[in-house]
């Protein structure tokens, strides 16, 4: 698992809770009918257009059912797959199959929709410099998973939680008393490997963020005009990034500001799962 960029441990500690909340005390209906012993078939197939993120994870879930289950997956996390394209055959106790199925599929189809949409994002600013990044708009207790799904799509993870970088706002820096004064004192209190970002709305913040040596200035919902003067005056100082009210229609002309990353939280915070199916195809 950890080949992937996951934490087996938190893979882990994610599917015993959504094990909790849906199997509870076990799957009355499948354990009434079925015989312990009974092993099954089954396929996964995409049901629509897009690009696959949440195998290993799927996989562990049905793993914590049936330790002996065969896998054979068709696609890889990452790979761009079309409607009616096989994804995996699943060989294993047809209870397995079946008390799995709901969660395997509620976790590969949320993380696909996010490689989906985070891929057509990527696409839009090919050729240029600019990296798409995601946000921490994420479902509570899922961000891992989440931000795994954007780097499938093609994406760059922003910093995972309030502990990995620092981002000064509005306000922090009206009780630091200025962007400048906000910029030393999170300096003097961090490690030296931690960046510092300043959400930025005007040329003139932007000057006093530069100034005051932030690694990062953030541009929030700020025109293209308002970001091609930043950017000139930035004049390569630091990171920029381009943030707020982003869609897939503005990204070419934000691209083209000069900055060098956007921040798009439509990514995690709305996304449309990836439509795929489970069926029982032998037992």
């Amino acid at each position: 698992m950890e080949e992937t960029g996951l934490n087996s441990q938190e893979v882990d500690f994610i599917i015993d809770h959504a094990f909790r909340e849906d199997i509870g005390s076990g799957d009355i209906t499948s354990n009434s009918l079925i015989p312990e012993s009974t092993t099954a078939k089954a396929s996964m197939t995409a049901k629509a257009d897009g690009v696959i993120a949440g195998l290993p994870i799927a996989r562990k879930v049905f793993e914590k059912l049936d330790s002996n289950l065969i896998w054979k997956p068709l696609v890889k996390d990452g790979d761009s797959v079309k409607k009616g394209d096989l994804i995996v055959e699943i060989e294993a106790s047809f209870r397995a199959l079946l008390t799995g199925e709901r969660l395997a599929l509620n976790l590969l189809q949320r993380l696909s929709g996010i490689a989906s949409e985070t891929a057509k994002y990527v696409k839009e600013v090919e050729g240029t410099k600019v990296k798409i990044l995601d946000t921490r708009k994420t479902v509570p207790g899922l961000r891992t998973f989440d931000k795994y799904a954007v780097k499938m799509g093609g994406g760059t993870n922003h910093r995972i939680g309030l502990f990995d970088l620092a981002m000064i706002k509005d306000n922090h820096i009206k009780i630091a008393g200025g962007i400048a004064k906000a910029v030393a004192q999170v300096r003097e209190s961090i490690p030296t490997d931690i960046k510092i970002e300043v959400e930025t709305t005007t040329l003139d913040e932007v000057a006093q963020a530069a100034d005051a040596g932030a690694d990062i200035i953030m541009l929030d919902n700020m025109s293209n005009e308002l970001m091609t003067e930043a950017v000139q005056l930035i004049n390569g100082r630091c990171l920029v990034e381009a943030s707020g009210n982003m869609n897939i229609d503005r990204l070419k002309g934000v691209a083209a500001t000069g900055i060098d990353v956007i921040s798009v939280g439509a990514l995690t915070h709305s996304v449309i799962a990836l439509d795929i199916s489970q069926n029982i195809c032998q037992l």
